[in-house]
């Protein structure tokens, strides 16, 4: 059964569907980011406090305490779950779209990489392993960047007429 370029022959309904699915799931996917700006910051010394806590900066604005382990592991668990579930469905949509293999693949399998190293390493600061904040900080952007780019291949092969399209490239 091939796969690569299917998403072109699905039916208007089908299409429509996997397009607000697609919106709405971006929607929950980049406002858990603005959420990660707000608490801990982008950059890795704001990761080390959201999880380590200020407690010894006098002058911070925020007071921020260190996460207990039931705190560490519900935000562990409860995020490589949801986040497997996410990259997983968007996947099984994405595996349809017209692309070169080696690339689709590296698509598919990084965002679980990613995931893995982002919050294992959320653990493993938490733990003591302060460098695992700039781990945490290149694989959450590398996942981010996987997530754009997935979705907006598969809202162009969605919408894009295939007649539009060189497929002798495929």
């Amino acid at each position: 059964m091939t796969l690569n370029g299917l998403i072109e022959t699905f039916p208007k309904e089908l299409k429509v569907l996997i397009a607000a699915f697609i919106l709405v799931l971006s929607i929950g996917f980049y406002t858990g980011l603005l959420f990660v700006n707000e608490t801990s910051s982008s950059d890795p010394d704001g990761i080390e406090e959201q999880y380590l806590g200020n407690e010894d900066d006098l002058d911070a604005t925020v007071m921020k305490f260190k996460k207990n382990e039931q705190q560490m592991l519900t935000l562990v668990h409860g995020h490589i779950l949801s986040m497997s579930i996410i990259f997983f469905l968007t996947g099984l949509i994405f595996v349809t779209t017209r692309l070169n293999l080696r690339l689709k693949l590296l698509l598919l399998i990084e965002p679980f990489i990613s995931i893995l190293l982002t919050f294992g390493g959320i653990y493993l600061l938490w733990k003591g392993f302060l460098w695992m904040k700039y781990i945490v900080m290149i694989s959450g952007t590398l996942m981010t960047l996987s997530y754009t780019i997935v979705v907006l291949i598969i809202l162009k092969q969605l919408f894009m007429p295939s007649a539009k399209r060189d497929i002798s490239k495929a």
